[in-house]
């Protein structure tokens, strides 16, 4: 793989006919690495490189991608794009036009200090072992999980345009997790967050940085606690969200409805569409005069952190929603002129080499307040504290939503009382943000990785992070 195939492609393609090319030449090491009850649950270390040529012929897109590594073989799959274009061509509505773009050659690498892939296994297995059995010592629990994971994608990537980047993209991440069983219930607690933990563009520092065995006692008794809690009550109270739950408030509430092909339908028939239609840019009120969700593709940290998307456009920095006013989606080149905008966002991205890019949610974050997280407990009179993600559900236009955390603490006249099972609370996106009266400041802002994001048909997985620091909203309905 290097950038001299993928350059061969475009050759190939202009060659055959077609009026723009773009080729990605994609090489990725992927390792998981997990413990259960002292005993090795996953250990995985998969490896793809392959090609991925995508050509405008006929006003149509058209797309070939395979595992090769010849030159003839590049050359037959970019006649092959141009071939499903033109096939393509005779269906289409429209002809496709692209926003303009100005690269030339360009480099881009994730900062790294430790090379997670250089770490041996042996160390890899004891930092494991470690946070493992810092869950041990409840009779009540069931099941003890330890998990490390890290991803190195190299991306070279040329187009007729003269584009030619080179990206190296490495992120890294770790948890525990500990489930109890009493009184009839099962009850997990995790650290740092769910499914996984937290992920993050940086080497092993992260993940020496989590400090995950530090945490573990208090994940194995408040697991055990819950199994006797009381469940969260039904009714309408105050809420302060904590940031490994406000992550997927962000993600579900504002990233996915603002995806801009998404409003336009092309995600009807999977995951649905949006109700952030175009009429509402620049006008509409989606959150209180506090609320800023900025999109930023080069925030340091972040899993969408890199120099360019799969369109070649730099990455940048906007305002998706301002003072709580509506003001930009996520756009790709050929989706920008919709809204009249001359320029992408940049956040067209693929799975691997064998998918074409389609608009991804980037890196997106709540902005911080001027809040500490004990002054907003003190302010808070009737409400309740809910930390760490368990399940959610959200319609087919990412409006009305029903999120439940895996634990809750009652707030009473300004405390932090008791421990509540399974808050639940439902609301409709718009009321849910404009409830929203207080940040916590920028000491208690972090980024939250998701590495596991679904969109598309055929599906495709992207990374992205949301940073938030704790919030409250007002008001909010609570369900059993």
């Amino acid at each position: 793989m290097d950038m001299r195939l993928a350059k061969i492609a475009v050759e190939a393609a202009l060659a055959d006919g077609a009026e723009y090319v773009d080729a990605r030449c994609n090489r990725t090491a992927t390792e998981e690495l997990a413990l259960r009850n002292g005993q090795v649950d996953a250990a995985e270390a998969p490896e793809e490189a392959g090609v991925g040529v995508r050509v405008l012929a006929g006003g149509s897109w058209g797309f070939a991608a395979a595992p090769v590594t010849g030159e003839a073989d590049v050359r037959a799959l970019a006649r092959r794009a141009v071939e499903s274009a033109r096939d393509l061509a005779t269906a289409r509505v429209r002809p496709v036009r692209i926003a303009g773009e100005d690269v030339g050659a360009a480099e881009w690498r994730t900062p790294v200090e430790i090379d997670p892939f250089e770490v041996s296994l042996a160390d890899k297995l004891d930092l494991l072992h470690e946070a493992e059995a810092s869950l041990e010592g409840a009779a009540e629990t069931v099941a003890r999980r330890a998990s490390c994971s890290a991803r190195r994608e190299e991306q070279w990537m040329a187009s007729s345009e003269g584009a030619e980047i080179h990206q190296v993209l490495v992120r890294t991440g770790a948890g525990i997790s500990t489930t109890a069983a009493a009184n009839g219930t099962t009850q997990t607690r995790s650290f740092p967050a769910s499914f996984g933990g937290n992920y993050k563009g940086a080497g092993w520092e992260h993940v020496l940085s989590l400090d995950l065995a530090a945490h573990g006692a208090r994940m194995r008794d408040e697991s055990v606690a819950l199994c006797s809690a009381e469940p969260c009550p039904a009714g309408e109270r105050d809420m302060i969200l904590m940031g490994n739950q406000l992550m997927l408030q962000i993600h579900e509430s504002v990233g996915h409805p603002n995806e801009l092909d998404r409003v336009f339908g092309h995600e009807v028939d999977l995951a649905g569409s949006s109700f952030a239609t175009t009429d509402k840019l620049d006008g509409f009120r989606y959150g209180s005069d506090l609320v800023n969700l900025v999109a930023d593709s080069t925030v340091p940290g972040g899993l969408d952190t890199r120099g360019f998307d799969d369109d070649g456009v730099p990455s940048q920095r906007w305002h998706v929603v301002e003072d709580g006013m509506f003001k930009g989606y996520h756009t790709s080149r050929e989706w920008a002129s919709a809204i009249g905008e001359e320029r992408s966002r940049g956040t067209n991205r693929a799975e691997g080499f064998y998918n074409p890019p389609i608009i991804r949610i980037t890196n997106l974050s709540l902005l911080p307040g001027t809040w500490t997280l004990d002054d907003l407990v003190r302010d808070t009179e009737d409400g309740v504290l809910l930390d760490t993600v368990k399940m959610w559900s959200i319609d087919q236009r990412r409006l009305n939503f029903q999120f439940t955390s895996e634990i809750g603490w009652e707030v009473k006249n300004g405390e932090r009382t008791r421990i509540l099972r399974d808050p639940t609370y439902q609301g409709s996106t718009p009321e849910f943000w404009r409830s929203c009266d207080a940040i916590c400041d920028a000491d208690h802002w972090q980024l939250w990785g998701v590495p596991n994001c679904g969109k598309g048909n055929p599906m495709q997985v992207a990374e992205m992070s949301h940073g938030a620091a704790p919030a409250r909203f007002r008001g909010v309905t609570f369900v059993r």
